[in-house]
């Protein structure tokens, strides 16, 4: 009961949901619309809750990526359905020259997208860093936005608020 209660005082005291650098305006307001590849990975996600992690093809992400597997999985079997998973690879060339080791990281279920380098940068659209989460509701409204450490997926912090988004209307009504 008290690492619950503990893990909810911290996703409710973090400024912004973790993220220093994020603008307090987003917070349950809709991101800024994006595509890859004439691909608009937030349009096809409305009705789910969804999960958008900015990963770098370095092994430290690497090793992030195969975790979030491991996650959307212990999430599914607790009866958590109608999540969607989106990891978006870094910009930058070492990134791209590494994107296909990130995608064997993850499962088929879980989407990689590469940026291409004469694109808007994803990562700095939804104002976002390296191994940070971004939780939106069913109605694509940013709940949470976590930064390092609280981005650790060894830590409990990404599956809270996974939760939070799925269970409670943080940011009001929805009607999906």
């Amino acid at each position: 009961m008290w690492k619950s209660l503990g893990l909810t005082l911290a996703l409710c005291l973090l400024p912004y949901g973790g993220t220093e650098s994020q603008e307090q305006s987003s917070v349950c307001k809709q991101p800024p619309p994006w595509s890859i590849k004439d691909e608009n990975p937030m349009l096809n996600s409305q009705g789910f809750v969804t999960v958008v992690a900015l990963l770098q093809a370095s092994y430290l992400c690497i090793l992030q990526a195969s975790r979030l597997e491991d996650l959307r999985v212990k999430l599914e079997n607790e009866g958590y359905s109608n999540i969607s998973y989106i990891v978006v690879n870094h910009q930058g060339i070492s990134s791209q020259l590494k994107y296909i080791q990130l995608k064997n990281k993850v499962s088929t279920h879980i989407p990689v997208y590469q940026q291409e380098l004469h694109q808007t940068d994803i990562w700095t659209l939804l104002n976002g860093n390296k191994d940070d989460f971004l939780i939106y509701d069913r109605c694509g409204r940013l709940v949470y936005h976590l930064g390092l450490p609280y981005s650790f997926l060894s830590f409990p912090y990404v599956e809270e608020a996974i939760k939070i988004a799925y269970c409670e209307e943080k940011c009001g009504n929805c009607s999906f």
